[in-house]
């Protein structure tokens, strides 16, 4: 490449670059948000309560750390109001709560919601605010004792909140803070039916109680309970949806017979021996574990209750309980096949399953539960909605036996947020761990898979695609130098494992990073698990194999333009030392959110940003992560204390060799044939090249040698046999 050019292509970039910095700094200055003052808290009680006259100062409840105000009408109290930071400390995404102004009536109702302050990076610089506040005026007029679930649900025992896209972890701790403080202050009021409430131990199945029965009478006395859907009910449930243009074409079509299925428990002896026959219900109770229960689910129809997520992911994706809040999930080791039912009249069914709730999810069968029946449309290559179904059961007391209370107790604690998340997404984690795996298995057998350049590449390539598509932009498992800001001033405030627990793909790749990183150096990242860098190198592989032309920049420019990212890191970090909002809005010189999180579904500057770097990329491999990047100069800072270096060099390699040097396309090994790793990306290619003796210098001379030796050999074998022959027997 001529130095003009180089020059032309750095004016370019600069210009570029400058032009898209300022503009995103004035977005991002436009989209800071003022909290609300007391004064806008007051206004929104009033406008809550029209009738109310005054609303008195905060004061604790009974001593207790939560403070509320009390509205009055004259002298009668007519509601409540208080913050959910003064009731509950649940941090979200940011690291810090986001504080929510609740208004309840005497009912326990939710008059009013306003968010008050938050510092989420991803509302602050990528999905509006209005979207946030949008999602908490869905609580008006819920009740604290409903049960809540951000997602989808159609049962009316349920209510449903839809999750804003891209925000997930973010709105999930919103519904926790919202509906934890609320019940909170209501046990403490006495209000909506909530105190201080007694243990009620959990029922037991009476193991004596038998009669024999056949099908019709378990069905008749509600022992067997019955869920029927028709293609109609399904399609009423996706009305408003992305979904609904999915609809049945015909009015025959949708009378069709979606699914129809039978449930009940099986360790209630004249279910589960009329059911299975003795022998088989014998075994079944042999196999559950002191505390487990069991129910059987039999379907017909053209929906399948087990769907093959199981199969994939080791979790049943169709098919799980509830009772009293709780969600009760089943993976593959809870589950046997059900073949043979004997109970007389027996209708049979396409499929059948026996579920077993494991002791840890404390099922009381004495209580209602529900069956849910999920069900998926797809709305693209990687987008989809669900909605839910329902079926109750509450068991016959003549099956029961029922403890007596014991003293009241303060209700406890729900589980930890983070723990419900961690198990909806059993299905991520696992394909992660075993990818993850998979990268390190290559990584320490590098030395055999570099001898075998097609598999190497193939291999590579494939787990590219793979980091870009499930990682990117199905996972959301992007990460960002906003992560190691708030990690390190996690430090400086109340440490909370939870915080970093909220989001497993984050936690585990972070993990896998840290560990990588001491062991090899910050390659493995930036080379195969960062989504962005991934997309520019399959692009740019592309654009070589279309034979597009490729501007190499003049070494001495490069080494001094990769230093420009450690001042960007720098300059983040004294942000942050000052404000942590600020430096997480500052930090949009990553693309990340607009590339994964966002799918490019924002304002145009921000997109206009992540394309310019993906169009240049496909001239110049990697100019975001060899120059801009501040995540990869955070990892490169500690990196540089690895524990090994693994990648062989030869004494010729600088001089006079360069064929490394010239291939490689980040530019990360020096013209004296060094590499220099920290800018190292770990693609191995050098190591490919390392043992090829057609494409190795100093191989390819030995192998040179080697064939002239075998040559001259030959000849003076020839020789010999010649003059051998020319020679008379004695």
């Amino acid at each position: 490449m001529m130095n003009g050019d180089c020059r032309q292509l750095a004016r370019f970039l600069s210009r570029l670059w400058l032009g898209v910095m300022l503009m995103l700094v004035m977005l991002n200055t436009a989209l800071a948000m003022v909290p609300v003052s007391e004064a806008q808290q007051t206004d929104t009680i009033l406008q809550a309560f029209p009738d109310a006259t005054r609303v008195a100062e905060k004061e604790p409840l009974d001593g207790d750390d939560i403070l509320i105000r009390r509205v009055f009408a004259g002298d009668k109290e007519i509601g409540y109001a208080f913050n959910t930071n003064d009731v509950v400390n649940i941090p979200a995404y940011s690291g810090k709560p986001i504080n929510t102004l609740i208004v309840m009536d005497p009912d326990g109702q939710l008059v009013a919601t306003r968010v008050l302050e938050h510092h989420e990076p991803i509302l602050l610089v990528g999905i509006p605010e209005q979207k946030l506040f949008d999602f908490t005026d869905k609580y008006q007029g819920l009740n604290v004792t409903d049960q809540v679930r951000v997602g989808a649900g159609n049962n009316e025992n349920v209510r449903n909140v839809d999750v804003v896209s891209g925000a997930t972890v973010t709105v999930m701790v919103v519904n926790e803070a919202i509906m934890r403080a609320a019940r909170k202050v209501a046990r403490h009021l006495n209000i909506a039916g909530l105190s201080k409430l007694a243990v009620i131990p959990p029922a037991t199945v009476k193991p004596d109680v038998f009669s024999k029965a056949d099908w019709i009478q378990l069905t008749g006395d509600g022992s067997i309970r019955r869920l029927a859907l028709q293609r109609k009910d399904i399609d009423e449930a996706f009305v408003g949806t992305k979904a609904e243009n999915q609809a049945a074409k015909t009015p025959a079509d949708a009378e069709k017979e979606f699914i129809e299925l039978y449930y009940a428990p099986l360790d209630i002896p004249t279910v589960g021996r009329n059911l299975l026959g003795d022998t088989q219900y014998d075994w079944l109770m042999g196999e559950l574990n002191p505390g487990d229960s069991a129910i059987a689910v039999m379907g017909e129809g053209e929906y399948s209750f087990k769907g093959n997520g199981y199969v994939r992911g080791g979790i049943f994706d169709r098919t799980q309980l509830q009772q009293s809040g709780k969600v009760i999930s089943f993976h593959d080791t809870d589950y046997y096949r059900l073949d043979d039912v004997y109970i007389d009249g027996f209708p049979g069914f396409r499929e059948m399953a026996i579920f077993v709730i494991r002791d840890q999810y404390d099922f009381d069968p004495g209580t209602a539960w529900q069956l849910e029946l999920l069900v998926r449309r797809q709305i693209g290559a990687l987008d989809s909605v669900f909605t839910s179904f329902y079926g109750d059961y509450l068991t016959p007391e003549q099956y029961l036996l029922r403890p007596e209370p014991v003293a009241p107790v303060a209700e406890a604690e729900p589980e930890a947020l983070w723990v419900s998340i961690w198990r909806e997404k059993a299905f991520q984690i696992g394909v992660l761990s075993v990818a993850l795996l998979v990268l390190f298995i290559i990584i320490f057998i590098q030395d055999v898979l570099v001898r075998y350049p097609r598999l190497m590449h193939g291999l590579r390539h494939g787990y590219l695609v793979f980091t870009v598509v499930f990682i990117g932009w199905y996972a959301l498992g992007q990460l960002s130098v906003v992560n190691v800001f708030t990690f390190v001033h996690a430090f400086q405030g109340d440490f909370q494992w939870d915080l970093f627990l909220l989001d497993p793909m984050l936690f585990i790749l972070w993990g896998f990073v840290a560990m990588t990183m001491l062991l090899w150096g910050r390659g493995i990242f930036c080379g195969w698990l960062c989504p962005f860098g991934a997309l520019q190198e399959l692009i740019n592989e592309a654009a070589r194999r279309l034979k597009i032309k490729q501007y190499e920049i003049p070494f001495a420019v490069h080494e001094r333009l990769w230093a420009l990212k450690y001042v960007i890191l720098l300059a983040l970090f004294a942000v942050s030392l000052e404000s942590l909002s600020e430096a997480e809005r500052y930090s949009e010189v990553e693309p990340f959110k607009t590339a994964f999180l966002l799918q490019f579904n924002r304002e145009w500057g921000y997109v206009l940003y992540a394309v310019a770097l993906l169009v240049i990329n496909i001239f110049t491999r990697k100019v975001y992560c060899r120059y801009i990047c501040p995540l990869g100069a955070a990892l490169a800072i500690p990196a540089r204390l690895r524990l090994f270096d693994w990648l062989k060099r030869r004494k010729e390699c600088g001089q006079p060799c360069k064929v490394c040097a010239n291939e490689c396309e980040i530019q990360a090994i020096h013209p004296d044939g060094s590499i220099n790793a920290n800018e190292c990306h770990q693609c191995l290619d050098c190591q490919v090249t390392y043992y090829r003796n057609d494409k190795c210098p100093p191989l390819v001379v030995k192998a040179r040698k080697r064939a002239k030796q075998q040559a001259a050999m030959a000849k003076i074998e020839t020789l010999d046999v010649t003059d051998s022959a020319a020679v008379p027997n004695a």
